[in-house]
C-alpha cells in the first residue's frame, strides 16, 4: 500500500477538542496535564481540553512505527488556530503512545517535522510552505481537518484531503490511508 510521505494534521476539532477559541472568557492558558497526557489536559478555568479518536496513537505511529519511518513520512500540525501559543502550550503537554499502555510517551510536540500553527487567511499558505520546507509534492501529502471549508480549500492543490468532523478517529485514519493508496497505485 502507497504511503504519504506527509501526514498534516489541523488541531482544533481534529487532534483535539475543544477549539482553543471556545476556551475564551474564563478559560486557556496556562493548562495542566491530566494523568500522563495522553488524554486529557485541563485549562486555568477547569475546562478539560481531550484529544480525540486515537489521535495520538496515529501521531506515534507515523513518526515511530517501521513502515512509516521506511517510508521517510513527515508529519506536520496545519492549524489556524485563533490562539496559535495556547495551541503550542497543548503540543508541549499532551503526549503520544502506542497505545495498550505500553511504550514510552513522547511530548507531540517531538513528533512533527513542521508546524505551520499560526493565524493564516487559508490553509493553502501553510501548504505552500510545507511544499517549500521539505520539499514534497503535493499529490504525496494527506491532510484531516474537521472543517469542509480547508478541504475545498486545499484538495485543488493536489493534496489528498480528509473530511474528520469528529476527530482523527480509527475509521477516519484507514479510510483516507486507503483513499491516498488507491489514488496513488
Amino acid at each position: 500500500m502507497a504511503l504519504p510521505k506527509l501526514v498534516a494534521l489541523d488541531l482544533d476539532g481534529t487532534v483535539w477538542y475543544p477549539d482553543m477559541y471556545m476556551l475564551w472568557g474564563s478559560g486557556g492558558a496556562p493548562f495542566h496535564v491530566d494523568g500522563d497526557g495522553t488524554r486529557s489536559l485541563t485549562d486555568r478555568g477547569g475546562n478539560k481540553v481531550e484529544l480525540m479518536g486515537i489521535a495520538g496513537q496515529i501521531i506515534y505511529q507515523v513518526k515511530r512505527d517501521a513502515k512509516w519511518v521506511a517510508n521517510d513520512t513527515k508529519l506536520a500540525w496545519c492549524s489556524t488556530t485563533d490562539e496559535p501559543s495556547w495551541a503550542q502550550d497543548c503540543l508541549r503537554l499532551f503526549k503520544a503512545s502506542p497505545g495498550g499502555g505500553c511504550g514510552p510517551l513522547v511530548p507531540l510536540k517531538e513528533l512533527a517535522d513542521s508546524e505551520q500553527v499560526y493565524k493564516a487567511r487559508t490553509k493553502r499558505e501553510h501548504f505552500n510552505k510545507l511544499k517549500e520546507e521539505l520539499a514534497i509534492p503535493f499529490e504525496e501529502m494527506i491532510f484531516f481537518d474537521n472543517q469542509m471549508n480547508n478541504i475545498h480549500d486545499v484538495s485543488p492543490m493536489g493534496v489528498h484531503c480528509v473530511y474528520c468532523p469528529d476527530g482523527l478517529t480509527k475509521k477516519i485514519w484507514e479510510k483516507g490511508l486507503a483513499e491516498f493508496a488507491e489514488r496513488n497505485r
